[in-house]
């Protein structure tokens, strides 16, 4: 028998049940809404969790998507499943764990005594380096982005390469090879030996379903590659950045973009225009370096300074 939290399944089994993390203000019990999938016969196991910021729901809609197709008669190994993170986040629809104003995925490790985000990171840590693989969901919250996936550990990781199988067995297509923060899962995981991902699955207010769907491929994919379930992942070769150019607006009005998301841009190349709102261009901004158009807000309106875009640079593949 296999156990998260309250979930426990025999060999051929599938179990949901909740990880509890503690309590809201009430007193109420916090459990995080959890899954065990149990083939019937050994192999590895993969951990997989959605929703560590409050608003990115994609992954969630992956879970949702994918678990009823999930026959544990046809697996071979675990998959250990957080279907949501964070939790006080996700009921008021906000980014940040509204308890401690804290972005869940810059608090790993965790602190099994720590504040409510560090104690969540430190429930679902445990869970994920139980594990000898990670794929943990996420989406460009309410900016719009292309599919990709993010391999955080850092060019010189011991783990680097296996990182990059794993980005490239789950299959988006892009790969942001760019050492993460501190605090992220897919930073915090490696350091422990567990390879770990982090796709972005697309941007939205809401469900993407193209994006969901790529996201239930991509784990579908993972579960191929490493023998989980019968048959070949397609490891096509993916489209690699390592950095990005992030641009802000030079002056105040409504932006314009010229090229579509997942467009490649040369140096110099138009990447928006400001207007005022009578339709007269007050400043055009370009390209400072050949790359992919990578990352858009989503409301045309700014204030001078305001974050507009970002392209991916330091292009390759693998």
């Amino acid at each position: 028998m296999t156990s998260l939290g309250t979930a426990s399944a025999d060999p051929g089994e599938v179990a949901t049940g909740r990880l509890y993390v503690g309590e809201t203000r009430d007193g109420s019990d916090v459990g995080l809404p959890v899954a065990v999938v149990n083939g019937t016969e050994d192999g590895k196991t993969l951990y997989l969790q959605a929703a560590s910021d409050g608003d990115e729901l994609n992954g969630v809609g992956v879970i949702q998507r994918l678990v009823p197709r999930l026959d544990p008669t046809e697996i071979s190994g675990t998959i250990l499943i957080v279907g949501i993170v964070n939790y006080h986040a996700f009921q008021v629809a906000e980014h940040r764990n509204p308890i401690d104003d804290t972005k869940m995925n810059r608090a790993y490790p965790g602190e099994e005594t720590g504040t409510t985000s560090e104690r969540i990171a430190a429930a679902t840590f445990e869970a994920a380096t139980r594990a000898d693989l990670v794929v943990d969901l996420h989406q460009g919250s309410t900016s719009r982005m292309i599919d990709e996936t993010r391999v955080r550990c850092g060019t010189r990781h011991r783990l680097h390469d296996e990182c990059l199988e794993l980005a490239k067995a789950f299959d988006c297509g892009t790969v942001l090879d760019k050492k993460g923060p501190d605090g992220q899962l897919a930073r915090a995981a490696p350091d422990d030996g567990v390879p770990t991902i982090d796709p972005e699955l697309g941007g939205a207010v809401g469900f993407d379903q193209e994006s969901i769907k790529i996201g239930v491929t991509g784990v579908r994919n993972v579960l191929r590659h490493y023998n989980f379930l019968d048959g070949e992942a397609p490891m096509e070769p993916q489209t690699r950045a390592s950095s990005f150019d992030q641009y802000g607006a030079p002056a105040g009005g409504l932006v314009d973009f010229e090229p579509d998301l997942g467009d490649r841009v040369d140096t110099g190349e138009t990447l928006f225009t400001v207007t005022d709102v009578f339709g007269t261009v007050k400043e055009r901004v370009t390209a400072d370096s050949t790359g992919i158009f990578w990352r858009t807000r989503r409301l045309p309106q700014v204030a001078t300074g305001e974050y507009v875009c970002s392209v991916g640079t330091d292009i390759d593949s693998y």
